[in-house]
């Protein structure tokens, strides 16, 4: 076992770990403990019965794959194997903890750990009164949803984000009738912009889906939705309605013991211990708002977090020697025929530069720079494969990138050769 610098502290010497949670934050936290030598006593809590899987091919996929994509294969680490106690049909619904330990509640009796790790994801929002609205977040909900979709079938989605497009996409070359209603001026403008948002909107087109923008859902019931727009007030008759309008951390089982956001989300800092609660407590994936030295305030839901953010929880909790890691905020999409993805966190009041021509064959890539500055606040590519591997390569370092804008603007020239001070 790895050596520790404060014996006398048990969260920093644990013998017994509980784990909230078994998606993918979950699994890397369990591997990570066995992988720097932890021979002590993992618990893990689960509350869908099933063997931890990733869920973006849920929608990705949702058409083509049946089956979900298991970790153990998908990352080679089998939760069952790794973990001493693995009850994954026993969701927590409560939590203690201070200085000394931390017990969770469950329907099976109080379970007691020198650390407990939070890593309990997400839950798909809702609205109360969409109750006849279908969501997509489980593989569960993958099975209802695919078996409701056949061609010819009418299916309004809710939500032009990330998940919305992606199903509007495959269901629409299945064929079926998609109608997608967003709230927003835009697709992916509370994400992206209004403007890079907007460059996105043809695809739907392109790919036989209506989009309908500035949409204010009225009424939702299993045989359509009521949205006024800006055609008006009008009646889109559905067969099938998929509430996509993003998700939040699943956290009300704490209740008042750790500080919330008014989110749900958990504030951690570098190394996922959750800001004002007990040491023996950390957060990772998708419940952890994370403070970053690059970006500030990362918020939850990106998979790059819940893939290399147990590294470093279980670096600091062991006493690994080291800086923490600093994972650029991460999202890729397969959505309306064209490849998405995103590194970085665009700011609101962010410069916006475009590389290539949107709807060109060579694709396109939108970046944000800090205003009046050479610093890159983030890139989305679509479609152009040797800049996510060129952005992949430049979020990597310590410190954003600093880039000649008008050089990465560019299409032409690599993107890595607009550094500012390249050796």
């Amino acid at each position: 076992m790895w050596s520790v610098s404060h014996p006398s502290d048990a969260s920093r010497d644990p013998r017994r770990v509980v784990v909230v949670g078994a998606g993918l934050a979950a699994t890397q936290t369990v591997a990570a403990l066995r992988e720097r030598g932890f021979d002590g006593h993992v618990t893990v809590l689960g509350d869908e019965g099933r063997a931890p899987y990733d869920r973006p091919p849920l929608s990705k996929h949702l058409l083509d794959r049946r089956e979900p994509a298991w970790l153990a294969d998908e990352l080679g680490a089998d939760l069952m194997s790794l973990a001493d106690d693995v009850r994954l049909a026993l969701p927590a619904h409560g939590l203690r903890a201070d200085d000394a330990a931390a017990t969770v509640a469950t329907r099976a009796g109080d379970v007691t750990a020198d650390v407990v790790v939070v890593a309990s994801g997400a839950r798909p929002r809702r609205p109360a009164d969409w109750s006849d609205a279908l969501v997509l977040h489980t593989a569960a909900d993958a099975d209802v949803l695919r078996a409701r979709l056949r061609p010819g079938t009418r299916l309004v989605v809710v939500g032009a984000g990330w998940i919305g497009a992606e199903v509007a996409g495959v269901a629409a070359a299945a064929g079926v009738e998609v109608t997608v209603l967003e709230a927003g001026p835009a697709p992916l403008s509370g994400a992206l912009g209004v403007t890079v948002g907007g460059l996105l909107a043809p695809a739907f087109a392109h790919a036989g889906v209506r989009l309908v923008t500035s949409a204010q859902v009225v009424d939702v019931r299993g045989d359509g939705v009521d949205v006024v727009g800006p055609a008006g007030r009008e009646r889109i008759g559905a067969d099938v309605v998929l509430a996509a309008v993003g998700a939040g951390p699943a956290t009300d089982w704490l209740g008042d013991a750790l500080p919330r956001e008014r989110s749900g989300a958990l504030r951690v800092d570098e190394t996922y211990r959750v800001l004002g609660a007990a040491r023996t407590v950390r957060a990772v994936g998708d419940v952890a708002l994370r403070r970053s030295h690059r970006h500030g305030w990362v918020p939850p839901g990106h998979w790059d977090g819940a893939l290399r953010g147990p590294v470093a929880l279980v670096d600091d909790l062991l006493g690994v020697p080291g800086a923490p890691a600093d994972p650029a905020p991460y999202v890729f999409s397969t959505q309306l025929g064209h490849e998405l993805t995103l590194f970085g966190l665009p700011g609101t009041d962010d410069d916006v530069v475009l590389r290539g021509t949107p709807g060109g064959t060579d694709g396109w890539t939108a970046l944000w720079w800090r205003p009046g500055t050479d610093v890159l606040t983030a890139t989305l590519t679509v479609d152009r494969p040797r800049d996510v591997a060129a952005a992949r390569r430049l979020f990597g370092a310590t410190d954003l990138p600093r880039l000649d804008p008008a050089l990465a603007a560019d299409a032409g020239t690599p993107l890595r050769s607009a550094l500012r001070d390249q050796p």
